[in-house]
């Protein structure tokens, strides 16, 4: 489970979405923001990626009931 302030374990989640190519920048854009959206749990929920204030796309997290990380997907 990703807690809120538990990063490290956030951040591997993200490291291994980008390197599965799932969290690939589209061509000719470039990521300026990043908005976090937590579960009322505090695990991770979403996170969006801005070019500006155009959305790129967004990531959403799934987790498991004992708390690990399940799936992440791409819309």
């Amino acid at each position: 489970m990703v807690e809120w302030g538990q990063y490290a374990q956030a951040y591997k989640a993200i490291h291994d979405a980008i390197l599965s190519g799932l969290a690939a920048v589209p061509e000719g854009k470039k990521i300026t923001k990043n908005e976090f959206s937590w579960n009322e749990d505090g695990t991770l929920a979403s996170i969006e990626y801005y070019d500006g204030n155009e959305l790129l796309f967004t990531l959403t997290f799934e987790w498991n009931e004992n708390g690990t990380l399940k799936s992440i997907s791409r819309s």
